[in-house]
Parts: C-alpha cells; structure tokens; sequence
C-alpha cells in the first residue's frame, strides 16, 4: 500500500461537477493498493498517518498529530501511484490491485482512519476525479507498508 500525503490548509474533490468531498485543515491522502496488500497493509498504515506528528507545536516543531489538531482526511483512491515507468513512454499498471480488491481495501482504510476518530471525506473509486487543494507547508509524504 502506497499513500502520498499532502498537508493541506482546506481541499475538496469534485466528480462531474459535483463536490464529493471537502475538508478544512488535514491531509489529503493518494491511496495506491497493489495486489499483494492486505487488512494488515491497511492497518499499518492508518495507524502510521493517525499518529504522524508533522503539525507544529508552540515552538514551531513538526510534534503535533492530526489527531492533536483537529484535521480532517481527504481520501482518494489512485492507482496510478503503482505506475511503472522504467519500460518505454506509457506506464504500466500491472502494480496495481485490480478494481475490485482495491476498492474493499481503500473502503477499509478509511474506515480504519475513522476509528481513531478522524474526519473522513472521500472521492468516488473509479472516478475521474478533479482534486483541489492548498498544501501546507508544503509538508509532503509518502507513506508505504512495505
């Protein structure tokens, strides 16, 4: 499982013209699932995001949890986080899990976050999607279970 987070000041996603999902401050989370991936995989990296400290505290040091400052999740699916570039001019997607594990797992994850008592607002799996966000910081990560 592969999550690129964003800290983000406010974000939201829109499919076909219409918000799915919107946060204030919080992460926006790129989910990628490949096939090999499990409940464990999910586990480990909810946990992983719930407790990273990346938030400043008083003295202006990244010390502070998502959980600690009130942020929100913002979480879509992406596949093409699994893309394989080392071969020609077009990624390929064999990485990836296919749709249909990949969709259980990403549903599992989120509400795995919830559980820790986050806020969790969502894309659509499968959509195109039109993501907007103002970054914060920006703060930036990649977060893998393997």
């Amino acid at each position: 499982m592969r999550v690129v987070l964003q800290r983000s000041k406010e974000a939201s996603v829109t499919v076909d013209g219409t918000v799915t999902g919107t946060i204030l401050k919080g992460y926006v989370l790129l989910v990628g699932i490949t096939h090999t991936d499990t409940e464990e995989d999910v586990a480990y990296v909810a946990k992983k995001i719930a407790d990273l400290r990346i938030w400043e505290d008083e003295e202006g040091k990244m010390n502070r949890s998502i959980l600690e400052v009130g942020g929100e999740i913002l979480s879509v699916s992406q596949f093409t986080l699994y893309a394989d570039i080392r071969k020609g001019k077009r990624p390929s997607f064999v990485d990836a899990a296919r749709p249909e594990p990949a969709e259980v797992l990403w549903l599992a994850f989120n509400e795995q976050l919830k559980t820790y008592g986050l806020h969790v607002e969502t894309g659509i799996f499968g959509a195109m999607m039109d993501v907007a966000l103002i970054n914060d910081g920006p703060v930036t990560i990649i977060v893998e279970s393997k």
